[in-house]
């Protein structure tokens, strides 16, 4: 199989991981990421376990990826460089996380969700794509 098979390969395994992991762990349920962020009310802590497995494995994974001279279907490590706070970032960030408290969807439980498509979630998608193309048009 050549490289860029095994690349396709590779990508499609790791988003059907994340899927699977996102559905198994309740995660497409925005009642429950809803739940969450209601720390006033009936607050539902299981987002905090899934995030923090997240972190545990992004912090084991970057340090077995990294004792590697370069990954295993790539040339080199394509790090991002820059690393200082801009209106742009600070911005979509805040866009982020007003539609994720109005929706209860972050775009890959809302794409891991697609196939019980509701009209909350169609919102969703539909000014998520709107702000993809916002962002070519401004950036």
């Amino acid at each position: 199989m050549n490289r860029n098979a095994m690349k396709t390969a590779a990508g499609y395994a790791a988003g059907l991981m994340f899927g699977l992991g996102l559905a198994i762990s309740g995660m497409t349920d925005p009642a429950r990421v809803l739940g969450f962020l209601d720390v006033a009310g009936a607050w539902d802590p299981t987002l905090m376990f899934v995030l923090g497995g997240a972190v545990v494995t992004t912090f084991i994974g970057y340090r077995l990826v990294f004792k590697r001279s370069a990954p295993l279907l790539g040339g080199v490590f394509q790090l991002p460089t820059k690393q200082e706070l801009d209106g742009k970032l600070l911005g979509g960030a805040a866009l982020f996380g007003i539609g994720w408290g109005l929706s209860g969807y972050c775009p890959g439980p809302a794409i891991a969700s697609i196939g019980g498509v509701s009209l909350p979630l169609a919102a969703m998608l539909v000014t998520m794509v709107l702000g993809w193309f916002a962002a070519k048009r401004l950036g």
